[in-house]
């Protein structure tokens, strides 16, 4: 089993963390667009133009799966790079919704998702939950998050001051829905500020319960080889890679 992982830039690092603990693919394909990181900030026909482009590469590698671990073109594009493809293409926000579904039998419960300024505004993750009848669903933009796990702050003053303005009014939700790959970086400060009561949930996690529940794999990887490009600057990835997934 050959998987590609298309990311904007390093956060899509944490669902390749979450394959590897679990054992999938016998080889991951990451690609980071690092030149033109983020893709939060842009328009949907961009951000679809830059989907269809990465379906383009990883023609080149003969894939069983695609994966798109940024939120973003999940919301936004998915179903041109499905139309694009010669294999599956799976996105996150689906398997992010269904993943808060199967944690939270309470249709009622309070969730509140952060991501980019495109995810939040593309409302994917609020119809999805919706669909699935839950009715207390809160959607904040949190951009910031983005460029700080970049300069990796996973703590301490800057982070606790940007929590702070973002989450200053709002009350800690039973579901949080970390809406960007680069959140789980951030997921121990995030659990200290809303407390062990809120549920966290996040891509990678998700996307694997996804893969789980519908293909069947007869085989785990202990192993994989792994190959990292990006558009710009990739042996940085290359060594973010190495720090982040001890490889």
């Amino acid at each position: 089993m050959k998987v590609g992982v298309f990311d904007s830039g390093i956060g899509g690092l944490t669902v390749v963390k979450s394959l590897l603990e679990h054992q999938l693919f016998e080889e991951i394909i990451y690609f980071g667009d690092t030149a033109r990181v983020p893709y939060g900030s842009k328009d949907k026909s961009t951000i679809i133009r830059y989907g269809i482009e990465a379906v383009e590469f990883f023609k080149n590698f003969e894939l069983d799966m695609i994966i798109v671990a940024c939120n973003s073109v999940s919301a936004y594009a998915l179903k041109e790079m499905q139309e694009s493809a010669t294999c599956p293409v799976i996105g996150v926000v689906e398997a992010g919704v269904l993943a808060t579904a199967n944690a939270m039998s309470n249709k009622e419960s309070n969730i509140l998702v952060i991501g980019t300024n495109a995810t939040i505004h593309s409302q994917a993750y609020d119809l999805g939950l919706r669909a699935h009848n839950f009715t207390q669903v809160e959607a904040k933009a949190t951009p910031l998050f983005v460029p700080l796990v970049e300069e990796e702050i996973f703590d301490g003053t800057i982070l606790d001051a940007t929590l702070q303005h973002y989450f200053k009014d709002i009350t800690p939700p039973n579901a949080l829905i970390l809406g960007c790959t680069h959140f789980p970086l951030l997921k121990e400060s995030l659990s200290l500020y809303f407390g062990e009561d809120t549920k966290l949930i996040h891509s990678g996690d998700a996307i694997v319960e996804y893969l789980e529940n519908r293909f069947d794999f007869y085989k785990q990887y202990k192993k994989p080889t792994l190959k990292f490009f990006a558009s710009e600057n990739p042996e940085a990835l290359r060594q973010i890679a190495k720090k982040w997934l001890n490889v």
